[in-house]
């Protein structure tokens, strides 16, 4: 059994959808303690026992320990069985994180998957659904499998309720490298307002005008009542020949819009400071299918603590060495290779 500290490195919910994930690809039990144990409310919370007991049930795995608030348990794999499954968390907790768990597993498994997730589809910290569907899915097709997105209906806090369907159809994933962004083909911003007044997007947009330079023609209002609350959604793209890259600001009750824009456009600035395809978040998450490939490489800006982390349980369970090389751009190179025996 492979036992792991939940405190280490960035301590939260990352290392539990890794490591389940992982103990399901290899068929190797683990114990996490210390849950979570560096976030303001640590253990298990609603959105990461459904992902335990997601991973469980197509996993037919046995789990001692998992409940609201436990700071420990264990989980003892099966063996993945593919199929339609439907996975509610019954709050607002991220439904892209619980895809999260179950993706990696279902995509190297003998059959085609359905899955239907409830809860939020865009949560502070968590990827929103637009990341998934224009950065993160069509990356792992071009390594194989075959892999959609629909959004049924938004899920904002405090409610949740939306609804996510993913597609699966597995296969061998090959190598895949993204070391040169070259120049961008579109930049562009879209203000989602759902069951909110519109002007809350267009003061969005006027931060981005002014903070980023762009025209009117790459700024987009879009407006809905699909969700059970409201919701306000701003997103960056930026389009280029090996990535569309997205940068998300979530609007949040007591945060003015202006702060809302003006936090996705550093963050934009950040990710245009340097001349790396892959951006902060999407450079931890690229890791788990680069490992199942067997190889790969990408170039991406500074290191997050998700990354580093992410690196090292990974590293636990598979046969992977994962190399990280500073440039004197400010740039960082990450190379995945099957570890020589």
């Amino acid at each position: 059994m492979i036992t792991i500290d939940g405190s280490f490195g960035e301590g939260g919910g990352q290392i539990i959808r890794t490591s389940l994930a992982l103990s399901l690809i290899t068929g190797q039990a683990v114990r996490i303690y210390n849950v979570r144990a560096r976030r303001d409310k640590p253990g298990l919370q609603r959105q990461h026992l459904t992902a335990v007991n997601a991973a469980a049930e197509i996993g037919a795995a046995q789990v001692e320990g998992a409940q609201v608030g436990a700071r420990e348990f264990e989980f003892r794999p099966g063996r993945t069985k593919a199929g339609a499954y439907t996975f509610d968390i019954g709050t607002a907790g991220s439904t892209t994180l619980v895809l999260q768990t179950v993706l990696p597993p279902l995509m190297i498994a003998d059959e085609p998957s359905l899955l239907t997730l409830r809860g939020g589809t865009h949560n502070v910290h968590a990827p929103p659904y637009e990341f998934l569907a224009q950065t993160f899915l069509p990356l792992v097709s071009r390594m194989g499998p075959r892999l959609a997105i629909e959004l049924v209906r938004y899920g904002f806090y405090p409610p949740g309720g939306g609804q996510l369907n993913v597609f699966i159809e597995p296969t061998q994933l090959a190598r895949l490298d993204l070391r040169t962004r070259g120049a961008f083909s579109n930049q562009r911003a879209r203000a989602l307002v759902v069951k909110l007044p519109p002007q809350i997007a267009e003061r969005e947009l006027s931060i981005v005008r002014e903070q980023l330079g762009w025209t009117d023609e790459q700024l987009r209002i879009e407006t809905s009542n699909n969700a059970l609350s409201p919701g306000n959604v701003l997103t960056l793209e930026f389009e280029s020949a090996q990535v569309k890259e997205i940068i998300t600001g979530m609007g949040e009750r007591g945060v003015r819009a202006e702060t809302v824009a003006e936090r996705a456009c550093a963050e934009a600035r950040q990710y245009l400071a340097h001349d790396a395809p892959v951006g902060e978040h999407l450079a931890d998450q690229l890791l788990i299918p680069f490992a199942l490939a067997g190889g790969g490489s990408y170039t991406t800006g500074p290191l997050s603590l998700h990354t580093t982390t992410n690196i090292e349980i990974i590293k636990k369970f598979l046969p992977i060495e994962i190399s990280t090389q500073a440039s004197t751009s400010g740039t960082w190179l990450i190379e995945v290779q099957r570890r020589e025996l």
